[in-house]
């Protein structure tokens, strides 16, 4: 557990949540300190690993991969620790794939994806997913609009 956080330290971590991009100097002015102030308690949230990374979020859309979906994936029984690691290793390096998620419950995974087209979806579902051995069985839940209230940083 991390030292304690105080009201400072919370209105940096809400600031830069939504900015990253924020100043120094605004984010002093903000939190009524001095430059100072501010940019040695933002290095101290980095330094104790409340704050892991500033991010830039990405307008798919812009990219031409405007048709997101969330893919739910069931492995199969049998030596699934080496299953685990290896469709966690192979499908987190697909170009389409922005986020995969390791799950306790009915799913094994959930596979966060953007593509161009409907067609691109299914491909994506039958090439990569079903065609591995490993994989028992797939869900796909097409996404309307996604809010995104924090960036989570990876699992240790």
């Amino acid at each position: 557990m991390p030292d304690e956080l105080d009201p400072i330290d919370e209105q940096i971590i809400e600031t830069l949540s939504r900015d990253a991009r924020a100043t120094n100097a605004a984010l002093a002015d903000q939190l009524g300190v001095a430059p100072s102030t501010a940019h040695a308690r933002t290095r101290s949230l980095v330094e104790r690993g409340v704050l892991t990374g500033f991010h830039a979020a990405v307008d798919q859309t812009a990219l031409g991969r405007g048709l997101q979906a969330i893919i739910g994936v069931t492995l199969r029984p049998g030596q699934r620790q080496e299953n685990i690691r290896g469709f966690a290793q192979e499908i987190s390096r697909h170009p389409d794939v922005i986020q995969l998620f390791f799950l306790g419950g009915v799913d094994d995974f959930l596979v966060h994806i953007a593509v161009d087209t409907s067609s691109s979806v299914r491909r994506f579902v039958v090439d990569q997913l079903s065609a591995r051995p490993s994989v028992a069985s797939t869900r796909t839940s097409l996404i309307f609009e996604y809010h995104r209230n924090a960036v989570a940083a990876d699992f240790s």
